[in-house]
């Protein structure tokens, strides 16, 4: 059953990317931008608050699928990273359909806007969205099996400090320049990506991870009674 819900979910993400590749090729064609790090448009605040609301719309609608499709929680987290990890994935696809852009897994893109401009090369967010969709595919098929993970406070020690690390290198021109006005924000532009940082939070998220779906299984007390 969560196998053909994988799939639902699946062309629901593809969709979801479409979509949102659809909007910011208009924004693109309304504004005249043709590569963000040259040509961004002044800061504009009615616009930029809209923008922050689809992001958080966003959000809102990849984890309301993800909750609406499972059982348990365990399976909703599942669902709700599978789906993040493929719309992210296929927003970049429809990109390169629509516009060519990007032109290399290194090209430089605005990731995010919460809670500060997120800027990094396209091939690190497509990393983070494979480990998410691997891993909430698997804990929704772990539940299936009736299997719970049980992760140990060491692992969601692990697990958040690599996300720190990772959104740090992200976010770290924006971070280095507070306390600053959110005109100066969107004037920031990155001069270099903090690789051997964020290697490093990838490799401990990823070793978290694996130890959280691989390590930590716990079969549930009524399918252990059932067996007996």
């Amino acid at each position: 059953m969560n196998k053909k819900r994988l799939l639902y979910i699946a062309i629901y993400a593809i969709g979801m990317a479409y979509i949102e590749a659809s909007i910011v090729v208009y924004l693109r064609k309304l504004y005249g931008i043709s590569d963000l790090m040259i040509s961004v448009p002044s800061f504009d605040p009615q616009v930029s608050i809209i923008e922050l609301g689809r992001e958080l719309a966003t959000l809102i609608m990849l984890f309301a699928i993800g909750f609406a499709s499972g059982k348990r929680f365990q399976s909703q987290i599942g669902f709700s990273l599978y789906a993040f990890g493929l719309w992210d994935i296929w927003y970049y696809i429809w990109l390169v359909v629509f516009i060519g852009f990007p032109h290399s897994f290194f090209d430089w893109d605005l990731l995010f806007l919460i809670p500060l401009p997120w800027w990094g090369p396209v091939i690190t967010p497509v990393m983070i969205s494979v480990l998410m969709i691997i891993s909430g595919a698997r804990l929704a098929l772990l539940e299936e099996r009736g299997l719970l993970v049980k992760p140990r406070s060491v692992d969601w020690i692990m697990l958040s400090i690599g996300a720190c690390i990772m959104l740090y290198t992200f976010m770290s021109n924006a971070i280095g320049s507070l306390p600053t006005s959110v005109d100066n924000l969107s004037d920031l532009r990155p001069s270099s990506f903090l690789w051997s940082i964020f290697l490093v939070g990838y490799v401990i998220a990823t070793y978290a991870t694996w130890r959280i779906l691989y390590k930590s299984l716990d079969e549930p007390a009524m399918h252990r009674s059932v067996r007996k």
